[in-house]
C-alpha cells in the first residue's frame, strides 16, 4: 500500500485557504457514481498501489469516507487520503480513519505531499478568483502521480445540481453536467454550479453559453416527453444535442443518470 509522505518542516505550509466546510451525506454521489463508471479512471486506479487524494473536505469527513466505500467497488484495496487544510477539520476527521485505507492530513494543493493517481477537489475553488482558479489547476495537477487525474467542480448543497472537470498533465480533457433532472425547470439552471472556470463565461460570444442554449432548446423540444418522466426528457434531450452534431462523449446509460459529458474543448472560454 502506498504511503503517504510526511511534509518536511521547510514545506509545513499548506497552501490555499479554507472552505466554508458546507458538507453533507451523500453530496457527492453523482461525481462518485461517475469515477467508478468511467473507463480512464478506473484505468488509474489500477495501478499497484493506488493512492487517490480528497482535498477539502469540509466540516465533517463523511464525503471522503463515502468516496473510498465507493472506490473499493472497483479497487477493494485502493488507499484515500482526506486533505484540509483546517487543522481542526482534520483532527475531527481522525475517528474515521482506517489505516492504511483511509486516513486524513493537513494540507492543501500541495496535497500533504502526497502523489496520487487520482485527485477529488470538490468546492474547493468557489472563493478564488478565475486566474487563481487556472492556477490552482495547474498546482494540483503538478502534485499528481505520473499519468494521474484531477477531478474539479462543484455542486450544490445536497448535491442535486454538479459540474465538474477531468484533467490530466496536459490540461482540461472532459466537462460533465449532471443533476436530478426532476429539480430543474430547464439544463442552464445548472449554470449557478459550472467550476470557477467557467462561471463568469456564461455570457454571447462563449462556448459554455453556446452549449446552456443548445441544451435548453433540446430540453424544449423533448417537452413531449413529459409524461414519462424527467429522466426521459434529460435523455431525449441529449439524444437531440448529439444527433445535432454536439460531440457529445458518454451514452444512453450514463444519460439516464441525469449526466453529459462532452471534450473540454466545447466549453473551453474563448481565448484559451
Amino acid at each position: 500500500m502506498a504511503k503517504v509522505p510526511r511534509l518536511a518542516a521547510g514545506r509545513a505550509r499548506a497552501l490555499g485557504v479554507p472552505t466554508r466546510g458546507t458538507t453533507n451525506p451523500n453530496r457527492l454521489r453523482r461525481v462518485d457514481r461517475w469515477l467508478v463508471g468511467t473507463p480512464s479512471v478506473q484505468s488509474v486506479l489500477d495501478s499497484p498501489t493506488p493512492l487517490v487524494v480528497d482535498l477539502g473536505y469540509g466540516a465533517t469527513p463523511v464525503t471522503t469516507v463515502e468516496l473510498a466505500a465507493r472506490l473499493r467497488t472497483v479497487r477493494p484495496d485502493v488507499h484515500v487520503l482526506g486533505v484540509e487544510i483546517d487543522p481542526e477539520r482534520v483532527a475531527a476527521a481522525k475517528p474515521f480513519e482506517d489505516p492504511p485505507l483511509l486516513e486524513f492530513r493537513r494540507g492543501g494543493f500541495e496535497l500533504a505531499g502526497a502523489r496520487p493517481v487520482l485527485l477529488r477537489a470538490f468546492n474547493v475553488l468557489r472563493q478564488y478568483t478565475e486566474p487563481e482558479a487556472w492556477q490552482s489547476w495547474s498546482t494540483m495537477i503538478s502534485r499528481l502521480a505520473p499519468g494521474g487525474l484531477l477531478v474539479e467542480g462543484t455542486c450544490d448543497e445536497i448535491g442535486r445540481r454538479c459540474t465538474w472537470v477531468l484533467l490530466d498533465a496536459d490540461g482540461p480533457r472532459t466537462f460533465t453536467l449532471a443533476s436530478l433532472p426532476a429539480t430543474i425547470e430547464r439544463p442552464s439552471d445548472l449554470a449557478e454550479r459550472l467550476p470557477k472556470t467557467l462561471i463568469h463565461r456564461n455570457i454571447p460570444g462563449e462556448p459554455v453559453y453556446d452549449l446552456l442554449r443548445a441544451l435548453d432548446a433540446r430540453w424544449a423540444t423533448a417537452a413531449p416527453f413529459v409524461p414519462f418522466g424527467p429522466r426521459a426528457r434529460w435523455v431525449e434531450t441529449v439524444r437531440l444535442l448529439a444527433a445535432d452534431g454536439w460531440p457529445v462523449l458518454d451514452t444512453r446509460r450514463r444519460w439516464r443518470l441525469g449526466e453529459i459529458t462532452l471534450p473540454w474543448s466545447s466549453v473551453a472560454p474563448a481565448g484559451t
